[in-house]
């Protein structure tokens, strides 16, 4: 977590006055993978590691921006519009403030400090936590609260439009809404959502990072969003009211997936028993009972494996030296795959030996030091008081 109080001391030195500081979180998904494209459930939460904010407004419509990450000052004229440079990381903030302008939040100039500890590359969600902070607090700070839901569409816009990411909604959602010591079910169709009680006193979120990324991760995604549409195109013809693979149930899969090919099939499979497994999921939490949710996490994994064909082989790795230990309940690929992390689900007794085991074991494959957090269950973005 960011101190506010030396971010705030930060911004004092560089632009000599007081501001306002913001901060959103980032997220992992706890199961529910692939399923937010095609309307269907996932069950994230927002964790310990957060994009912060320091803001004080102007007397103009100038952004000014500085990020200590980076080390890097840019800013942009809400008045002015100029070509976007590509790749550049003020695009995120640009894009928000843009589109907040268009659902009429009159926005005033500001100077910010930006400062993150969410890790990127990790499948953490860092820019919807930068795209979150920015977007409560430039309206904030022009006098407006904007509906959460609405924040997080504007952080999915932002990424479509600003930066060329086709993301669903599920990454800027949790971390607008989330709720600590709660996971958050969303019907990724509806938004409609709930905050299911998640007890970690006993057991703890482990993040593993492969520090890996392989490049079919974009064009994959974009093949199995295919994939998805076409398998509803074939079972429409006998289920005349699907739209998506959200409205086929698991008995109904099963008496028509034969009309699919065998790939289409896979997939669609994943996308169905995926669905079910997240809802079960969360029912198992509201329960305490986290021995069947880890046996969920699992499953997942080899859903996402088998069917779905988006893990790698540091993944399953991995997930493999999960099951070798007693002490994890569960373990699973999270986000897009091709890379990134898994979660696993971990008694907190001999935490830290199993932490080194797991580390050890996984360098000792692979040649690579992973990079492994406890993620605690934390609430949504905020204001928060610097003193």
């Amino acid at each position: 977590m960011i101190d506010p109080k030396l971010l705030s001391e930060k911004f004092t030195e560089l632009y000599n006055r007081e501001p306002r500081i913001f901060r959103a979180p980032g997220r992992v998904n706890l199961i529910g993978e692939h399923t937010d494209y095609n309307g269907g459930f996932v069950l994230p939460m927002a964790i310990d590691r957060e994009t912060a904010m320091a803001i004080a407004e102007r007397s103009d419509r100038k952004i000014r921006v500085h990020t200590v990450n980076f080390g890097e000052t840019a800013e942009f004229d809400l008045d002015e519009e100029k070509p976007l440079r590509k790749g550049f990381w003020l695009n995120f903030i640009e894009g928000v403030a843009r589109i907040l302008e268009r659902n009429s939040v009159k926005l005033k100039g500001a100077d910010i400090i930006l400062w993150s500890d969410v890790p990127t590359g990790a499948g953490l969600s860092s820019s919807a936590a930068l795209e979150t902070v920015t977007g409560l607090a430039l309206s904030e700070t022009a006098g407006f609260s904007v509906d959460r839901t609405l924040l997080a569409k504007i952080g999915q816009q932002t990424e479509h439009e600003f930066v060329g990411a086709k993301v669903g909604i599920m990454d800027q959602f949790v971390s607008a809404n989330a709720k600590r010591n709660h996971a958050l079910l969303l019907d990724c169709r509806s938004l409609e959502f709930e905050n299911v009680p998640l007890d970690l006193r006993e057991t703890a979120i482990l993040i593993c990072d492969t520090k890996v990324k392989h490049d079919l991760a974009t064009s994959e995604y974009n093949t199995r969003r295919s994939e998805c549409e076409e398998a509803v195109r074939i079972l429409k013809q006998f289920l005349p009211g699907i739209e998506q693979l959200r409205d086929v149930s698991v008995a109904e899969f099963g008496k028509y997936k034969d009309n699919l090919p065998d790939v289409i099939q896979r997939r669609a499979k994943h996308i169905v028993t995926e669905n079910e497994r997240t809802l079960k999921a969360a029912e198992h939490l509201k329960q305490n009972n986290l021995n069947e949710f880890g046996h969920l996490m699992f499953e997942s994994h080899e859903s996402l494996k088998n069917d779905y064909e988006v893990s790698c082989a540091e993944l399953d790795l991995l997930v493999e030296i999960a099951k070798t230990r007693k002490e994890i309940l569960g373990a699973r690929m999270t986000g897009g795959g091709f890379g990134g992390s898994t979660v696993n689900l971990v008694r907190r007794e001999n935490l830290a030996q199993i932490i080194e085991e797991i580390s050890a074991e996984y360098e000792k494959q692979t040649k690579i030091s992973p990079t492994i957090l406890i993620a605690e269950p934390c609430d949504g973005a905020s204001e928060v008081n610097s003193n």
